[in-house]
């Protein structure tokens, strides 16, 4: 027997809501996030300051003035190994947009200063670094160097892409090259560090620039973790691959928060320029 019943037969009960799945993240401190507000405030928590992964597109609107020119989107990957694993590369290439690359260029201003950006795009295969980054890179450094003005690379990448196998490594010597090449001009080259930068990035134009800029929290290395620490047999510092680690060390020449990224990056141009 029931404790309640209706007094009333004609009420009709509601049906349940269903609500967006997407409405919440929670970030590694525990916080939990409601995802309007976090979008406002350019995916960084509010509790501590980690700063979540964003669009290439969302850096573009925050880096550089209104007008600028996309360079080199004519550039795409190819098959050119016909590579095969669980996936063709072809058929994981027809799954991303045509007019999208791991990497892309634009000539524009920062505070009414001349630059060229680079930007990677970590939805585009985990920004892996194939044939088409090199070559869209190291044609924004030679167009740089025609414009005589300074280089921004914004890094986001989990390293060389497998799928095209040793012509994805070739292209950490051709960019290296173009950059020694840009430096020896009298070039500045600025690199952004952000979540996650690894590989052959890192290994390469990742940290190659004259300044060196990172994100709060980004992971930054070469290797993970795991592998360091089978093969050194050793435990890991704590904060090991953490841009805060990094400054630390001397690795990196200072900690951005994504709000004042545009800002800090005109301040280093104001000075070096």
């Amino acid at each position: 027997m029931s404790w309640f019943t209706r007094k009333k037969q004609n009420i009709e009960s509601s049906p349940k809501k269903d609500l967006p799945d997407d409405l919440w993240r929670k970030c590694s401190c525990g916080e939990i996030l409601y995802n309007p507000e976090l979008e406002a405030a350019l995916n960084i928590c509010h509790h501590c300051n980690f700063h979540f992964p964003i669009d290439s597109n969302k850096y573009l609107e925050i880096i550089l003035d209104d007008e600028y020119k996309n360079l080199f989107s004519n550039i795409s990957s190819v098959d050119m190994l016909n590579f095969k694993a669980n996936k063709s590369y072809e058929e994981i290439l027809d799954k991303v947009p045509n007019d999208k690359e791991a990497v892309d260029c634009f000539y524009g201003t920062i505070d009414g200063k001349k630059v060229v950006l680079c930007l990677m795009n970590f939805k585009y295969i985990g920004g892996s670094m194939g044939s088409a980054v090199g070559e869209k890179i190291s044609k924004g450094i030679n167009f740089a160097s025609d414009k005589n003005c300074p280089l921004i690379i914004l890094c986001q990448s989990g390293g060389a892409r497998m799928q095209e196998g040793a012509l994805s490594l070739m292209q950490l010597s051709k960019i290296s090259t173009h950059l020694s090449r840009f430096s020896k001009q009298g070039g500045l080259y600025i690199s952004i560090l952000t979540f996650p930068t690894t590989g052959g990035v890192t290994a390469s134009f990742g940290m190659q620039a004259d300044i060196t800029i990172a994100e709060p929290k980004a992971l930054i290395g070469f290797a993970g973790q795991r592998v360091i620490k089978q093969t050194t047999n050793q435990d890991l510092p704590e904060h090991f691959q953490t841009s805060e680690f990094l400054l630390e060390k001397g690795f990196i020449d200072f900690v951005a928060d994504r709000k004042e990224l545009k800002q800090s990056l005109s301040n280093v141009m104001e000075v070096l320029i």
